[in-house]
């Protein structure tokens, strides 16, 4: 009997040891730039009981890269060519080409979008910015065959582009470490589409089409 307990401390020692090494090893495969996504719904309504119906669902899946000290955007000439490494634009985030998935058309800019799923890519300056919804697919590897794909904005011409729509982009005294999109000022109408990054924030208004 004095055995068995005397095996229970050593048990929980080996146990908690084997969680510590688990939590590095995940932390050692963990992305440089973990994936994220940005979700809103529009065009639907409560009903009386509250129950929320008819709603469109608008969806970006990206990757969120993190600042890690750098001075990213920097200016003039050279504003925002830091971080596209050889590619002609932006895929606006990382990795993976950025995917924007609507059920409803949408309008941007006076422009219709139609329902569906496209790769979006920027051109960036210092005084606005070029938001661009585009029919190139998105690969999953950088290794991946696919002539109608891309990975990032790698390979990108203009060809495929469905809608380019003007962004409006101011600095703010804080800085945002990790790259973030997201709806704001919602309605059921629509709302403004921002990206934000370091201290740079770069909007667009955009509505359900009618």
């Amino acid at each position: 009997m004095k055995k068995m307990f005397r095996s229970i401390p050593c048990l929980a020692i080996a146990l908690g040891l084997a969680l510590v090494f688990a939590s590095a090893a995940e932390a050692q495969d963990r992305r440089m730039s973990p994936r994220g996504e940005a979700a809103t719904q529009v065009g639907g309504s409560f009903d009386a009981d509250g129950r929320y119906q008819d709603g469109s669902w608008v969806v970006v899946t990206y990757g969120r890269p993190i600042l890690r000290g750098r001075d990213l955007f920097g200016s003039g000439a050279e504003y925002g060519q830091s971080f596209l490494r050889g590619a002609p634009l932006w895929r606006v985030g990382a990795d993976q080409s950025t995917r924007f998935m609507t059920e409803a058309d949408l309008m941007f800019g006076g422009e219709r979008l139609p329902a569906g799923e496209y790769s979006v890519f920027a051109e960036l300056t210092e005084d606005e910015w070029t938001l661009i919804f585009s029919n190139w697919g998105a690969k999953e590897t950088f290794q991946e065959e696919n002539p109608d794909a891309l990975w990032g904005a790698y390979g990108y011409t203009p060809d495929r582009d469905l809608l380019r729509t003007t962004m409006d982009v101011s600095t703010i005294m804080m800085s945002a470490d990790q790259l973030s999109i997201s709806f704001m000022d919602m309605t059921q109408e629509g709302g403004v589409f921002t990206i934000r990054w370091d201290d740079q924030v770069a909007t667009v208004p955009f509505q359900v089409a009618r």
